[in-house]
């Protein structure tokens, strides 16, 4: 398997589906809980993603007059919208009137300082914003002036109360809970060539971290590569051109409020890598770059945290006592030369990763045993978090989010949380994702990911564990500042304070000829309700379109067979399971046939299989030789990796074989390979290359 950090430097910017969303500024009035306080505010509401009866909306409040102790925003939705869950605040409804009213750590608001919370909501018809809102039960005027008739109400703490912000100083757990939830700046400073545009994304820019910050994201890594932009032995000076711009954007993401890391990137498989064999010329240019780093950041904010290296390995070492105590060495001494450069830096919450970032039981070890060396309560402990390997990449049949899935989860969180958590040792996921995300959009099946990070986010608040997405600009788009995934990102953000409720799949198959019968799913509820089904802004009708017994959730026939109307290939309508908490969860109504394969010559660098798909989706492909052994790369398995050896193109109708798959394929020999599809239909294709020529045949 690769390591993380080889995966990492083939991650590149893919391309971005721009999504729609309303923007609305609206002027008010806020008031201080003093008497004749001057009082003026601003309120900008955003629906930063919207689906078929779906939403998420956020909301900034700028306070223009006096400071203001205690908040209670109302406002109308004009269209009958409804709050499903909340984050930053606490949200109830009446009828069509809402009202949000402050959570412990951000209900007071100094003047000209924002306070921004957010929502996600369900609409039916259309889903117009709100034009006007109060604060303190004064009508929004967009004037200075003005006094509250009443005191805000007093909202009462979430069962658990979120920290102090600023936390208590010293209380690590505070702060690194206050950093819930995390973003990365992938692919952006830590790119390895001239500047931050090396990987293909744009300049940072103000403007990019405001959106992400109202996004709901309180804490932004920001990696860095510096073997680019630094001199040579034996100082090592670091370009004052870079530095700068380091500084630059993490002076913007302090000022927006962010929890701010910032690390030594790329490095790590770079050049710290030769420690092994090289480590005085290794340790001599570490400590030099930490030098100027930790002196640059001497008096920043104490939201900077500085983590010592990402993903540490090493290249030529003896073996697992040799890494351990390598990166002992670098941490600790990233540690000393930080806390001697005084400041801010004494006290400031310093991130030490395991080998790896791994959460394997031996290198979690290995790191407790720097922390007991080091006896300082500022530090955090962080490892990487990209899903059992098969299910991330899909390779060996992992294509579902299932028990193994899961338990691979729960294990990972469950030994960080042991071994640190349950001490007082705070412990942030400072990368998490899935592998397959830089690649074919199939690659993970899209209810499969979304099961995977709604479970993801809810057993990192049960283990108490901050999370922070890698986005290497595949997920929020850097010029657009709309998320490539609605439904993904609507997950996710969902996660941070509910669950929501699942289903086995999010597809039902219809075959496109005889009759149709009802079709059923599992739900997962997740301690939710099931509420009903809805197609656009119309509620199916328990027992005519749907039954649900215990779990099992069924589709009549009849239901069916309207929703496939004239029975063409493809998707022939979306339905919603909606639930009493959490996000609806999507059901496409799916008409297809098995799909034909045709028979092919070709080259190796460029073969592909002539396939008529007929509605149907490639899950994942099988190759064997005559004698039943596996054929191609991963030969411990049948099962291929997808779009490493293989990939669906749906508008060339071909299934592409790629060079790495024959690349360890025997000459000569004939492999079977069976396609796997969405419907369960398998289909049975036979390859043969000789000399860089392959052949092709269904028989």
């Amino acid at each position: 398997m690769s390591s993380q950090s080889t995966v990492r430097r083939a991650r590149w910017r893919v391309g971005l589906v721009a999504a729609s969303a309303a923007v609305l500024l609206v002027s008010g009035v806020t008031v201080a809980v003093s008497a004749q306080a001057a009082a003026g505010c601003r309120v900008a509401y955003a629906t930063s993603a919207q689906w078929s009866g779906g939403f998420t909306a956020n909301v900034d409040i700028t306070n223009l007059g006096d400071p203001v102790s205690g908040w209670s925003l109302v406002w109308t939705f004009p269209s009958g919208q409804r709050v499903t869950q909340a984050w930053n605040a606490n949200v109830t409804s009446s009828g069509s009137q809402v009202t949000a009213t402050n959570v412990s750590y951000n209900g007071t608001i100094a003047t000209n300082a924002t306070v921004s919370f957010g929502f996600n909501g369900s609409w039916t018809g259309t889903n117009t914003a709100p034009t006007s809102f109060a604060l303190n039960g004064v009508a929004c005027t967009g004037n200075v002036g003005g006094t509250p008739t009443t005191r805000p109400p007093t909202s009462a703490p979430p069962t658990t109360p979120p920290p102090t912000t600023p936390p208590p100083a010293g209380n690590a757990m505070a702060a690194v809970a206050a950093m819930q939830p995390g973003w990365n700046l992938g692919n952006s400073f830590d790119a390895v060539g001239a500047d931050e545009t090396a990987w293909g994304n744009p300049r940072v820019t103000e403007a990019l971290l405001d959106n992400v910050r109202a996004q709901g994201f309180n804490s932004i890594r920001i990696p860095v590569t510096w073997s680019n932009h630094h001199g040579a032995a034996s100082s090592y000076t670091i370009d004052a051109a870079w530095l700068n711009r380091v500084r630059e954007v993490v002076n913007w993401a302090l000022a927006d409020g962010f929890y701010v890391m910032v690390n030594i990137h790329h490095d790590s498989w770079q050049w710290i890598n030769t420690m092994p064999t090289d480590r005085t010329n290794v340790l001599n240019r570490y400590n030099a770059l930490w030098t100027q780093i930790a002196a640059a950041f001497r008096d920043a904010s104490p939201r900077l945290t500085l983590e010592s290296v990402n993903e540490p390995q090493f290249t030529g070492s003896s073996g697992d006592a040799q890494n351990a105590t390598l990166l002992h060495e670098l941490n600790t001494s990233f540690h000393r030369i930080v806390r001697q450069s005084g400041g801010g830096n004494a006290t400031r919450l310093l991130v030490l990763p395991t080998l790896h970032t791994s959460a394997d039981q031996p290198r979690v070890d290995e790191l407790v045993s720097t922390f007991t060396t080091l006896n300082d309560p500022n530090l955090i402990a962080t490892v990487h978090f990209y899903g059992y390997w098969p299910f991330s990449v899909n390779v060996a049949g992992g294509t579902r989010f299932d028990a193994t899935v899961q338990q691979d989860l729960t294990g990972v969180f469950d030994r960080v949380y042991n071994a640190f958590v349950s001490r007082n040792i705070p412990v942030i996921i400072g990368e998490y994702g899935l592998l397959g995300f830089d690649r074919h959009t199939g690659t993970v099946e899209q209810g499969e990911k979304l099961k995977f990070f709604e479970y993801l986010g809810y057993y990192a608040r049960d283990r108490r564990i901050t999370t922070q997405l890698w986005d290497n600009g595949q997920h929020f788009g850097r010029t657009s500042f709309q998320w490539s995934d609605p439904e993904l990102s609507a997950q996710i953000r969902s996660s941070w304070t509910t669950r929501s409720g699942t289903a086995s799949s999010d597809q039902v198959y219809v075959p496109r000829t005889g009759s149709i019968t009802a079709k059923s799913l599992t739900l997962n509820l997740n301690g939710s309700t099931f509420q009903g089904l809805r197609q656009g802004n119309t509620d199916l009708a328990n027992g005519a379109d749907y039954t649900v017994s215990g779990n099992t959730l069924t589709l009549t026939a009849a239901a069916v067979t309207r929703l496939v109307g004239n029975r063409a290939y493809g998707v022939n309508a979306t339905i919603q399971a909606r639930f009493s908490q959490g996000v609806p969860w999507r059901i496409s109504i799916i008409t297809y046939d098995p799909p034909v394969l045709a028979g092919a010559t070709g080259a190796t660098g460029s073969f592909a299989v002539p396939t008529q798909f007929r509605g149907d989706q490639l899950a994942t492909m099988e190759a064997k030789y005559a004698d039943g052994s596996n054929a191609g790369p991963h030969n411990w398995t049948s099962f291929k990796e997808f779009d490493i050896a293989f990939a669906p193109n749906y508008g060339a109708n071909s299934i592409t074989l790629k060079p790495e798959f024959f690349a360890e394929v025997n000459d000569g020999q004939r492999v079977t390979l069976t396609f796997h599809f969405w419907s369960g239909t398998t289909v049975t294709y036979h390859v043969t290359e000789s000399g860089g020529n392959v052949t092709g045949t269904t028989s």
